[in-house]
């Protein structure tokens, strides 16, 4: 087997804990896209063509409250703005790819995709197919949040409403986490980012709780980590 082959089925592997979560959550996108009137075939071309879920529910949520196409671009535009972050990250590992396979890296480079393909990348940093392993893990996800989608499409209506399957939202990101609570630098980032997001979310204009706590967030992670730099330097 190749490394590419090993690296994509790696990716594959290191993404399906994180998926338990995101089965509900797609599940939940197909029965609110169908209840606000929209057809199967373009809650499945939204799926396939956005492929964000926090922003595909943002999306139905504006949508079907009558907002302007401004406001929705625009909130929509802010919480996927966190990518632009991921990006960032992981442009230190894949800056020698050539521009096709950067499109594709970055379609699939999702939350749960990012997650674990960047702790990947630091572990493998000379390896040149290590991008594969980012494919696989998106394509995972990819699959299964079309898959998702289609089993709320028809059988949302039989699924009881006091199954409270709008837990997975939350729990999607919150997996995401459980790794970094074991640094306390982790911890006060997100604490600090967090805490801001939610206190901004009724104050920051357009939806922009989400750039400005990861600003927040970031401004922290790297005071703290040129502290402890310079406390051991000394």
């Amino acid at each position: 087997m190749s490394k590419k082959s090993k690296n994509f089925l790696r990716g594959i592997k290191d993404t399906i804990p994180l998926m338990i979560p995101v089965v509900p959550f797609g599940i939940i996108f197909g029965v609110l896209a169908i209840d606000l009137g929209l057809t199967p075939l373009t809650t499945i071309a939204m799926s396939v063509i956005i492929f964000g879920g926090a922003s595909q529910i943002i999306f139905l949520q504006l949508f079907s409250a009558g907002a302007s196409s401004l406001i929705i671009l625009s909130s929509v535009g802010a919480v996927n703005s966190r990518h632009l972050l991921y990006g960032t990250v992981l442009s230190e590992h894949l800056s020698d790819l050539k521009l096709t396979w950067k499109i594709i890296v970055s379609y699939f480079l999702v939350d749960q995709a990012f997650a674990v393909s960047n702790d990947y990348f630091k572990k493998n940093k000379k390896d040149k197919d290590k991008h594969f392993h980012l494919i696989g893990g998106g394509l995972n996800c990819w699959m299964i949040w079309q898959i998702t989608t289609i089993i709320g499409i028809f059988l949302g209506s039989i699924i009881p409403e006091k199954l409270g399957l709008t837990f997975a939202i939350p729990l999607t990101f919150l997996a995401l986490l459980v790794n970094d609570f074991r640094k306390l630098i982790n911890v006060i980032t997100i604490f600090v980012s967090g805490s801001i997001a939610t206190l901004g979310y009724q104050i920051i204009p357009f939806k922009a709780y989400v750039i400005v706590a990861a600003i927040f967030g970031l401004c922290v992670a790297f005071i703290l980590t040129s502290f402890i730099k310079k406390k051991n330097y000394e």
